[in-house]
């Protein structure tokens, strides 16, 4: 079989990354991708293990941080700009995606899930816009979910975030469109990482009859998120903006 030989971007290469929830699953990967195309990686976290070890294997800058309080959020991102320059690229990815009955829900439940799924990508994005403009350019990329496409029954709360995230992103692109800054989302499919085989694919059975929904029949992982995110960061989509991309294997 012939083994992909996958794009780098010179345009990333030196440029201040931000990215949230980065210690581990998709986050990390970003993480590694970014890093490997010669950026300049910040990443917040509440895993501080996994956070300061994958900043030591790379090279990058943990900042612990629990993105739900939003001042301790702001303040990473001004550190994360006077230590490794102006940012250029924010990559909203932090998220809960906890299963739980819609019986179940309550008001506390319903604050608890937006306060982590919706309401940290608003003020980082309020937060970064400063340095971007200074810059002159920026892109910000929004972690959406396919999960409120096809309706979510075991997690209503988190689907509606998810939903959300459309509606916040097309409205920044076109608010901070005068400022040369670019605001797209991705909509991941049905990724397998560490967590998800932990709590909900269990076996390989499991796994491979969730492949078998998905249009193509290969078990979708981070690094292909990844690869996404670089190109929505990089010059090379200059003129997109406003836009969510689906990356699901053909799942919804």
């Amino acid at each position: 079989m012939q083994i992909p030989t996958f794009a780098t971007y010179p345009s990333l290469d030196g440029r201040t990354v931000f990215v949230t929830g980065g210690a581990s699953g998709i986050g990390a990967d970003m993480v590694r991708a970014f890093a490997a195309n010669g950026a300049r990686v910040a990443f917040v976290d509440i895993q501080e293990d996994a956070g300061q070890a994958l900043a030591a294997e790379l090279g990058a800058l943990f900042l612990p941080c629990d993105v739900t309080d939003i001042p301790v959020l702001q303040a990473a991102i001004a550190e994360a700009g006077r230590q490794l320059g102006l940012i250029a690229v924010l990559i909203n990815n932090a998220a809960n995606d906890d299963r739980h009955k819609i019986d179940d829900v309550t008001v506390d439940y319903w604050d608890r899930s937006q306060a982590i799924n919706l309401r940290p990508q608003f003020f980082a994005a309020q937060a970064v816009r400063p340095q971007m403009r200074e810059l002159g350019y920026g892109s910000i990329i929004n972690f959406s979910s396919i999960s409120w496409r096809f309706g979510a029954e075991g997690m209503p709360v988190y689907a509606t975030a998810k939903a959300a995230v459309l509606g916040l992103t097309r409205a920044l692109a076109r608010g901070f469109g005068a400022d040369n800054i670019r605001v797209n989302a991705i909509e991941p499919g049905a990724v397998i990482t560490a967590r998800q085989k932990q709590l909900w694919y269990r076996t390989a059975e499991s796994i491979d009859a969730l492949v078998q929904r998905q249009v193509l029949r290969k078990v979708l992982l981070g690094e292909e998120i990844a690869r996404t995110a670089l190109f929505l960061a990089a010059d090379d989509s200059q003129m997109i903006t406003k836009q969510s991309i689906i990356v699901d294997a053909g799942l919804s």
